[in-house]
């Protein structure tokens, strides 16, 4: 099925006007053309359409059979674009904010917090998408993001959220085969399990005083909970949140092999873009994240 081509909107505005005014002369006044190019329009309008709109006049012109049913539906047209384009003009700015941000932070400490953030801001909507790849702010749709690692990101700006308590865990098959370690140098001959990153153990041995952690070999997830998944499985040891594996250390699958430890800059940060004002709705939202930040009982207070 071929489809069919619109008619040029000028030729369509032309035709209006001319119809109005039954005048080609009054209608280049309104259109602010020349008489010759209204002509012009009308007869594109006509041999798009294959039919003769106008018959001349002594004066004027007069609607032939065909322009006078083609009317009301063009005329409609307009009223409908014009209707469209006021309201839109009056309406308030989207209040639908749009946060991209990790499946653990959004579990384990977004959304226990929104009805707070909802009781001070009835006004805005907001909308969590969970993704942990660096957010394309031009293409995704995306206000402003939460990610987790070092807060460097070329081209953005960003901002220290929070640092929680992490912990080097391994499953008990996994212990049971290398023994528990005595002290932090021990862990240095175990198999690891990586952030995506691959530079969450070489922080947390600097932060033992051991500076020559190795290669970083083993598997890494983007995501917490898959990392979690193979630390269970076995596949090596894990640095993860506390919070995050509470019930697995209780039910004897993982075993704690050190003290928690706060990685100062391995943290959730928020993220957007560079260039241009902060919008009302992402201000708020920022300044939201500070002040429950200050109370979040896994994390110190933010800057």
């Amino acid at each position: 099925m071929t489809q069919q081509r619109l008619p040029p909107l000028n030729a369509l505005r032309a035709f209006d006007a001319a119809a109005r005014h039954q005048s080609m002369k009054a209608a280049a006044e309104e259109l602010c053309v020349t008489p010759g190019a209204v002509s012009q329009l009308i007869k594109t309008l006509e041999q798009h359409l294959g039919v003769a709109l106008f018959v001349r006049v002594n004066r004027g012109i007069l609607l032939t059979d065909a322009g006078k049913n083609y009317l009301p539906p063009i005329r409609n047209a307009f009223r409908q674009i014009l209707d469209a384009s006021a309201r839109i003009a009056a309406a308030p700015a989207s209040r639908v904010l749009t946060v991209s941000t990790t499946t653990f932070f959004a579990s384990a400490w977004l959304i226990p917090r929104l009805n707070d953030f909802h009781a001070r801001h009835p006004d805005i909507d907001l909308q969590v998408v969970t993704n942990n790849a660096l957010t394309d702010f031009s293409r995704d749709g995306v206000d402003i993001a939460i990610r987790h690692g070092m807060g460097r990101y070329p081209g953005l700006q960003s901002e220290h959220l929070l640092t929680v308590s992490v912990v080097p865990v391994a499953s008990a098959s996994l212990v049971a085969t290398l023994g528990m370690p005595a002290n932090a140098q021990d862990l240095l001959r175990w198999p690891r399990v990586h952030d995506e990153k691959r530079n969450g153990w070489q922080l947390w041995f600097a932060a033992q005083g051991i500076e020559d952690a190795g290669m970083p070999k083993g598997p890494a997830f983007d995501d917490g909970s898959l990392l979690l998944t193979a630390v269970t499985a076995g596949q090596g040891m894990g640095l993860l949140p506390v919070a995050m594996v509470e019930d697995e250390l209780a039910a004897g699958r993982l075993v704690r092999l050190a003290d928690e430890a706060w990685l100062e800059d391995f943290g959730y940060y928020l993220v957007w873009p560079g260039r241009g004002p902060m919008a009302d709705k992402v201000r708020a939202f920022r300044d939201w994240l500070r002040l429950s930040g200050a109370v979040s009982p896994c994390a110190p207070a933010l800057g």
